[in-house]
């Protein structure tokens, strides 16, 4: 936004500027449109990569999930940044929503060997530090959609519910993001739930 007002702050001294007197009407309109079409896709800009959410101390940065074959039983949500401005840690706990029957809260890690994924108890978001649930990062945190209602298509969104310990509850909105090359391992692993029930995604 900073950016925009500077433009909208340059377009306003050529306006009023002595040489705009002068300058060739034609031209001037051209200079005028040129600098209203770079402030509307800087605003554009804004708007599209503008996908965090914040709750009290907490900040969620770019939540997404990728999509899901038919017949996929279970999807992966990721979260690009969990940051927390407090004094005191917080805790992701748990998670709701309408499009699968049940969320859990999942750790990738090395047992005996083999990729596993396994339920945990939540992510702890250290006070005045942050935490990566993004996609391939080496914590490997995640949230599990369980027993999908239907599959997940790219570039669609739906609302999830998160659940810390301190904040509360706080919704976002996740975006349907199709994975790289390099991320398509995470459907290799067997997850292990409570219950000890493998299962892939």
């Amino acid at each position: 936004m900073q950016t925009l007002t500077q433009v909208q702050f340059a377009l306003d001294q050529l306006r009023t500027s002595p040489l705009s007197a002068v300058i060739h009407p034609p031209y001037r309109a051209l200079r005028t449109g040129l600098a209203a079409m770079i402030i509307a896709l800087l605003v554009g800009l804004g708007q599209a990569t503008a996908h965090d959410f914040k709750k009290g101390d907490l900040s969620i940065d770019h939540p997404t999930a990728t999509p899901t074959a038919p017949g996929q039983p279970h999807g992966a949500i990721f979260i690009e940044k969990l940051k927390n401005s407090g004094a005191r840690d917080d805790q992701l706990i748990a998670a709701r929503s309408g499009i699968s029957k049940s969320m859990e809260v999942h750790r990738m890690s090395m047992d005996k060997g083999v990729m596993a994924m396994r339920e945990i108890p939540g992510v702890t978001i250290p006070a005045r530090g942050e935490v990566s649930m993004a996609r391939g990062s080496k914590e490997g945190y995640h949230l599990m959609l369980m027993n999908l209602n239907r599959p997940l298509k790219e570039g669609e969104k739906f609302p999830v519910t998160l659940i810390f310990k301190n904040a509360g509850e706080v919704t976002v909105e996740i975006e349907v993001e199709k994975r790289s090359g390099a991320e398509h391992g995470h459907n290799t692993g067997s997850h292990k739930s409570g219950a000890a029930q493998g299962h892939k995604h």
